[in-house]
């Protein structure tokens, strides 16, 4: 088959193109053409490469028409965050494509409200963010879109990405690089909340299997949305416990309020350590293992301990220890 992939240069693209190109298919990249994946991998030389600006494109109206111009059997699309660019996406792929997959988020549930959090159903609250409510809205009208005869649509919801080359949702469930100094030196780490607010990381390459599965089992995967996490979520108690016995630490966690929190760190890492652990996620992926035979391939623990040895092994993190692991 000949399969699009609208953003293949990023985190989940970088995993996804190459299996892609293992399994036989014709692989087309869209992209803006200023990144390069994050993974090398020798199948990236059998993949065309095009160039585009989605955001102008959107707004002239074009983007559709760049797609289906490369006249793909499948398109899986990474990088589309409103309501208005999917749907423009649907129209233009509709009676042309047989299998659209999109990209969502667990962002697109609230607060949990019982765990795990399955696909549908009242687990969580609705979402609390713009991001949150674009997402849930496209898969919304993607699901609807399949249940009305028309494009058939499978949309996936990863939990918080996790590789080699970037850095991970850390345990305070923000990106602040401090934290993992902390960490390293058995420092006490100020934890708001109880310390029990749990959070659920993916590999980017479980992430891409399930896109892969999906494009397999294209009927079990249509009209569908599935979550796509690890096997397991981790506790900010218990993440941070892990993550200190890499570098041959014990935690030491200082209870705060979320006030004490904020006046000590700046305001991007507070908000995005609320957003986090005030979701407090745990997802199944009964369905996708059920449906798709999704089988991932990592421990959430396992997938932020790669990322980090990859991002101190390339000078991109310091810590005062090394890693002992």
């Amino acid at each position: 088959m000949k399969i699009v992939v609208v953003g293949g240069s990023g985190h989940i693209g970088s995993f996804l193109v190459p299996r892609l190109v293992r399994a036989g298919h014709e692989v087309v990249n869209i992209s803006r053409g200023t990144s390069t994946s994050y993974v090398d991998a020798p199948e990236w030389q059998q993949v065309e490469q095009v160039v585009a600006d989605r955001e102008q494109q959107d707004a002239d109206g074009l983007f559709g028409e760049t797609v289906l111009g490369l006249r793909p059997d499948v398109a899986v699309d990474l990088v589309c965050f409103t309501h208005e660019s999917a749907t423009a996406l649907v129209e233009a792929l509709r009676g042309n494509v047989a299998h659209l997959l999109h990209c969502g988020s667990i962002w697109r549930y609230g607060k949990s409200r019982k765990l795990p959090i399955a696909e549908g159903g009242d687990a969580a609250e609705a979402p609390l963010d713009e991001y949150g409510v674009e997402k849930d809205r496209i898969a919304r009208m993607l699901k609807q879109e399949s249940a009305n005869g028309g494009l058939v649509t499978t949309t996936l919801h990863p939990g918080h990405i996790v590789g080699p080359g970037w850095h991970p949702i850390n345990p305070l469930g923000n990106l602040d690089p401090a934290v993992w100094a902390a960490i390293a030196a058995g420092q006490p780490l100020q934890v708001p909340g109880s310390g029990t607010e749990m959070m659920h990381h993916v590999h980017a390459d479980d992430v891409a299997q399930a896109f892969e599965k999906a494009i397999e089992n294209r009927d079990a995967a249509a009209g569908e949305d599935f979550n796509i996490v690890a096997p397991t979520a981790l506790s900010v108690r218990g993440y941070a416990d892990i993550a200190a016995g890499w570098f041959g630490q014990t935690a030491t966690l200082e209870p705060v309020t979320w006030d004490e929190f904020r006046a000590n760190t700046t305001e991007q890492h507070a908000d995005a350590s609320w957003g986090h652990l005030d979701r407090s996620q745990c997802f199944t992926i009964e369905k996708a293992k059920a449906r798709l035979g999704y089988a991932p391939a990592y421990e959430p623990e396992q997938a932020v301990l790669e990322s980090l040895r990859w991002l101190i092994d390339n000078g991109r993190l310091e810590t005062p220890n090394p890693l002992k692991v």
